[in-house]
């Protein structure tokens, strides 16, 4: 097939190289019997592409006869070869392109319990570089052209279409599919994504990006599973970069560790900090006492003091002062039991 490529390419580059050569010789041809060099140009122009308007100087001499019938064979000759070329470089350019997507969408055909990725933006980009890392068949769904074909270039099985579309949704194969990810960067468009791939596949795993917090009970509603708010996620991380800097370098020393981040998520498990913040039920209770509280939600594996102090795998009675950085591991359905401890108690107001 990429002889069949050359091919048109190479008879592209002889044949405007042997056009303009042909071209250059009528030229300096004309301008050696006495004509100047825009009548030169002109004539061959015009003789060369086959147009005829008619000469601009009488051809009434044996050179100039001679001159302009090589012209007229060897000019249109290379016009024509020139011209074959080019229809077959765009045709042979379009049948490897109907081919390479008639085999990718066989390809996808065959994929069962993958995972659907709608948009290649930003986000989109660094989930399918881990889906791959993670050896995880996928597909990306992308609208835009240019990203659909970028995606193709780095080796994705890439839809280019609306993902919106329920047409475009069965080309991905939601009904085979084992879960989704919507990551484009416009809420109303995730949760359409999300209200009709959850019609689709009611066993659906969906993960919905949401960029306004707003946005995250419309996601659930339509029918995500999970809903990603990015804006809140960078917020959180630079927090625990200013705050606990040594929480932050141990669970990026953590998610460094050979397969350790699929491990996790493979159990269903994630890494968090959190702050113990003054008033809340977590000061001055220990370790064992709140993970008795937590019921097997979450176990602590590491302690950021306020002053600087880190205790990595703390003893059962260290007790969590005001402020303090939590490092804990645990199942994603704690965040009800994470409030109640580590959140300020709420005031009852006064009785009426």
């Amino acid at each position: 097939m990429s002889g069949l490529l050359d091919s048109p390419v190479r008879n592209l580059r002889y044949g405007a190289l042997y056009t303009i050569a042909i071209s250059l010789i009528g030229i300096a041809a004309y301008m050696s019997v006495g004509w100047n060099f825009r009548d030169a140009l002109y004539m061959v122009i015009t003789t060369v592409y086959t147009v005829g308007y008619g000469e601009v100087r009488p051809i009434n001499t044996p050179a100039l006869n001679v001159i302009t019938l090589g012209l007229i064979l060897l000019g249109c000759t290379g016009v024509i070869f020139l011209t074959g070329a080019l229809v077959q470089f765009f045709a042979l350019s379009q049948f490897n392109k109907a081919i390479g997507l008639k085999r990718m969408q066989t390809q996808i055909d065959q994929l069962k319990g993958h995972v659907i990725v709608c948009g290649f933006g930003a986000l989109g980009v660094v989930l399918s570089r881990s889906l791959r890392a993670s050896s995880a068949g996928f597909v990306v769904l992308e609208a835009d052209e240019a990203r659909a074909t970028e995606a193709r270039l780095q080796g994705y099985l890439c839809i280019h279409g609306d993902a919106t579309s329920e047409k475009i949704l069965h080309a991905a194969g939601v009904t085979r599919a084992h879960a989704l990810a919507t990551v484009i960067s416009n809420d109303a468009l995730n949760v359409f994504i999300t209200l009709s791939a959850r019609a689709l596949n009611p066993d659906l795993s969906i993960v919905a990006r949401g960029e306004l917090a707003s946005t995250e009970s419309k996601l659930l509603h339509a029918g995500a599973d999970k809903v990603v708010l990015p804006t809140n996620i960078g917020a959180e991380r630079i927090a625990e970069l200013v705050l606990y800097d040594e929480s932050a370098r141990f669970i990026e020393g953590l998610e460094r560790s050979h397969g350790f981040q699929r491990v996790l998520h493979n159990f269903g498990i994630e890494l968090e900090v959190v702050t113990a913040a003054p008033q809340s039920d977590a000061v001055r209770m220990t370790v064992a006492a709140i993970e008795r509280h937590a019921k097997g939600a979450f176990f602590i594996v590491q302690i950021n003091r306020r002053d600087g102090d880190v205790f990595t795998a703390p003893p059962d009675t260290t007790v969590i002062g005001e402020g303090d950085g939590v490092v804990l591991i645990g199942r994603p359905n704690r965040a009800a039991i994470l409030t109640s401890l580590f959140e300020p108690r709420q005031r009852l107001g006064p009785r009426g």
